[in-house]
């Protein structure tokens, strides 16, 4: 048997074996595929590689620049129109230009600080403002209102005139606070407030776009200091519980600052001279200023009483006209009380400044005792008078909220 005719035999032989095994392959592989749920789950638990999960700047396109190469990012169709549509919109409006930042996009306020120490004033020149935000109603008139925190809001609130149909309002308006002591500046606030008028619509309050505060501790005597700050939003709280919800009133209200404990309820410039011609001493009641609030409406109608204690026969009370409806009166009144400097020493007085009631007890605001037997600033300003003839001393005095109690 020669090589090439084994071969053959053995081919034919291998495919006559194979053949039956080859027709099973099908059913086996059928049969493989029919499995159960159970089984499907208990076999197939990988579920593929394990991919990064998107992070939230994958969704935003500007922060693309500052992601990791290796994060996947939205298709490129998608971030194309999203970035057209910011785009657009930052062109369309010009008031997103630069920094989006609420404090300079309500616009500043530029002006200037003076503490004149000799006079015992604060003043406040409002210059300008730049970039206002107008309000919802889109109304540009507008004023400045200054406040001193703490103390009484209505006490100490100035304002300048309306300026109207601008952005950029000039007033160039000087404000003045009477009576403001070295005490003062090193424990109170200057809040700064740029207000919509609201004298030609029907609200009450006038709309407030925007507002700052300036501690005053920083102020240096007799020097003046400019200032250029970005406004704020103004300052709500929300109201005490305690307070009766009305229909139509307001959950919350313009945050007011708590009076510290002892806080003063005004004070009143007094002037003192003992006339050596006239044989007797001059009283001035020159003004008062931040007094405490005793009507509804937030004001006082108040006049103030001099009382020269004990009485010794002569004339001994005095009282100034009434200011109607004002915090900050003016009276510039004087009176006279006869007698020699050495009676006169022995003697107490009395100043009380109140509130005028039409047929009812007028209110006591406050009052301050000259006399010998004084402390500080009462006693100074008494000695002082008496001890120099024909010298005129003008000084501040603060108001005690307790009436004096007269003694025989």
């Amino acid at each position: 048997m020669s090589l090439s005719s084994a071969h053959t035999d053995l081919s034919e032989h291998r495919a006559h074996v194979l053949a039956p095994m080859a027709d099973r392959v099908p059913a086996v592989r059928q049969q493989s595929q029919r499995v159960t749920m159970r089984e499907h789950m208990a076999i197939n638990v990988s579920p593929g590689p394990i991919r990064p999960i998107r992070l939230i700047s994958d969704y935003f396109p500007h922060f693309y620049p500052f992601a990791e190469p290796g994060l996947c990012t939205p298709d490129s169709h998608t971030m194309a129109a999203t970035t057209t549509r910011s785009t657009s919109g930052l062109l369309d409006d010009p008031e997103q230009e630069g920094d989006s930042d609420d404090s300079t996009a309500l616009g500043t306020l530029e002006f200037t600080l003076l503490f004149d120490v000799d006079n015992s004033t604060l003043h406040c020149t409002a210059h300008r403002a730049k970039s206002l935000k107008p309000p919802a109603s889109g109304s540009v008139d507008t004023y400045v209102k200054a406040n001193l925190l703490p103390g009484a809001s209505k006490g100490s609130q100035l304002r300048t005139r309306t300026v109207r149909g601008t952005r950029g309002p000039v007033w160039e308006e000087t404000l003045t606070y009477h009576g403001f002591t070295c005490q003062d500046a090193g424990r109170k606030t200057l809040r700064l407030c740029v207000c919509e008028d609201s004298r030609l619509r029907r609200r009450r309050q006038a709309a407030i776009l925007g507002e700052l505060r300036v501690p005053l501790k920083k102020l240096v005597p007799n020097q003046a200091r400019s200032f250029d700050i970005c406004l704020e939003k103004q300052r709500l709280t929300k109201r005490p519980k305690s307070v009766d919800t009305a229909r139509g009133m307001s959950l919350y209200e313009e945050e007011v600052e708590a009076e510290v404990a002892g806080e003063e309820r005004g004070r009143i410039l007094l002037s003192l001279c003992y006339s050596s011609q006239r044989g007797g001493l001059l009283v001035g009641v020159l003004r008062c200023a931040h007094l405490a609030p005793m009507d509804t409406n937030g004001y006082s109608d108040p006049f103030v009483r001099l009382f020269l204690h004990p009485n010794s026969g002569r004339k001994s009370k005095y009282k100034t006209s009434v200011r109607r409806k004002t915090l900050n009166p003016e009276f510039n009144e004087e009176f006279f009380y006869a007698g020699p400097r050495e009676e006169l020493a022995q003697k107490a007085l009395l100043v009380s400044v109140w509130d005028y009631d039409l047929g009812t007890t007028d209110d006591f605001i406050g009052g301050v005792q000259l006399s010998g037997q004084a402390t500080g600033e009462c006693l100074y300003h008494w000695q002082e008078c008496l001890g120099h003839s024909d010298h005129r001393l003008e000084l501040w005095h603060p108001l005690d909220g307790v009436p004096p109690q007269l003694s025989d």
